[in-house]
């Protein structure tokens, strides 16, 4: 047994010290040096937490520092990891430091309900009322002896004659009426008259011509071809001196007091329109003037080529303002009355693939600017927006700016985004 020396007050002794006793003692030495060197030191832990940072960038999160700085991407300022709001935020949401939300011009709004119009803008001409104008044919073979109409736009009366026509067939017809007159036995005779004279009728003669050709007894080659309505020849076929045929069309004339404005409306704004439905309409030659008119007719055909249906509206041009072919741009309000109560939203808050949309919805309890995609139901597109008819609650506030920039940062941090859904 080893011998130690204590030091005590009246001198040193030596005191024997067991051996189990010894080894109890080692293991408190032990114990006691290993939590001097190991234990965690209150002062030392809060100031390494303190120390040890990490900074990121808010539109590139896979960016990374241990101090502040800017992006090497963007050239935004690092933002602090963890630097947010303790408030609950949805797993899918993404957060935004106020310079990421001011580089992607981030704007809002909040959603109401509201009753919505729709304004169509049409285009088309102005042309003549198709009710109003004739066309002048030519009833019999012949050639044109004297043209009294010589040029487009002449202004004609009905009954006026247009032109005179050369014809031996009416020669021939005229003399079977002059022989017809001298016939000895009534009875046949009165057939006889009858038959010229219903042959010559149909051939266009006036019952003037041909109660005088009875008068003076005498054929005649010529007829005379009459106006059957009032108006402007709008068309002009036909020289003196040349040969028609029957059936050939020789003028036009249309009455231009009355006019058709013709406008041209694409498949997706046809449910809009309706007959009698008030427009308002301008002509590029008479700027600064703006004119009302009624839906008169919408064609029920829509044509295979363009896409688009006829929308006639009826004009009154008394004082010969409107001329045909005159380009117009027409405005038409909608009342959208099966879709009242709804919510409008512009249409640069949605995304939209074709099939479906989304919004990115802001979660206003958050500090920092948050958004998380919401996917909307929509209606038809009015004036640069669009009805929503599901997905929005009234309240909501939602971007309508800077979307595509939003969608982008959550993508990078991998959250539920349109780009990757």
């Amino acid at each position: 047994m080893k011998k130690f020396n204590l030091i005590s007050g009246k001198g040193i002794k030596n005191v024997k010290i067991p051996n189990g006793v010894k080894v109890i003692i080692l293991l408190l030495v032990g114990f006691f040096v290993g939590y001097l060197v190991f234990a965690p030191s209150k002062t030392k832990d809060s100031s390494e937490q303190k120390g040890v940072k990490e900074y990121t960038c808010s539109m590139h999160p896979q960016i990374r520092q241990d101090k502040e700085g800017k992006c090497p991407l963007c050239g935004m300022d690092l933002t602090e990891v963890g630097k947010t709001d303790h408030n609950a935020v949805d797993e899918n949401a993404v957060m935004l430091s106020d310079e990421a939300s001011a580089l992607a011009n981030i704007e809002t709004m909040v959603v109401w309900e509201e009753d919505g119009e729709k304004v169509l803008t049409l285009y088309g001409n102005i042309d003549v009322n198709q009710r109003s104008s004739q066309v002048q044919t030519a009833y019999v073979n012949g050639r044109i002896e004297k043209l009294n109409v010589t040029a487009v736009g002449d202004r004609v009366i009905k009954g006026q004659t247009l032109a005179t026509v050369y014809s031996p067939e009416v020669y021939t017809a005229t003399q079977e009426l002059v022989s017809a007159l001298d016939y000895p036995d009534n009875a046949q005779k009165e057939v006889m008259v009858s038959s010229a004279k219903e042959k010559l009728l149909l051939w266009n003669l006036t019952p003037a011509q041909i109660d005088n050709i009875i008068a003076t007894k005498k054929a005649t080659p010529f007829v005379e071809l009459k106006a059957n309505t009032s108006g402007v020849v709008v068309e002009k076929n036909v020289n003196q001196g040349d040969y028609i045929s029957q059936g050939k069309a020789l003028f036009k004339v249309a009455d231009l007091s009355n006019l058709w404005l013709i406008l041209k409306a694409y498949e997706k704004d046809l449910p809009f329109l309706k007959v009698g439905q008030t427009i308002t309409f301008s002509c590029e030659a008479l700027q600064g003037n703006v004119f009302k008119g009624r839906i008169a007719y919408i064609d029920a055909f829509v044509n295979a080529k363009t896409r688009t249906a006829d929308v006639r509206v009826e004009l009154s041009n008394g004082g010969n303002i409107f001329k045909p072919n005159m380009y117009a741009t027409a405005n038409i309000t909608a009342d959208l009355k099966e879709y009242r109560g709804k919510m409008i939203i512009p249409k640069s808050a949605v995304l939209w693939s074709g099939k479906k949309s989304v919004v990115y919805v802001k979660a206003t309890e958050q500090e920092q600017p948050t958004f998380a995609m919401r996917e909307v139901e929509l209606g038809p597109a009015i004036n640069g927006a669009y009805i929503v008819l599901s997905g929005l609650n009234e309240g909501d506030e939602i971007a309508t700016n800077g979307v595509f920039q939003i969608d982008a940062a959550a993508q990078l941090e991998g959250k539920r985004s349109f780009s990757n859904r």
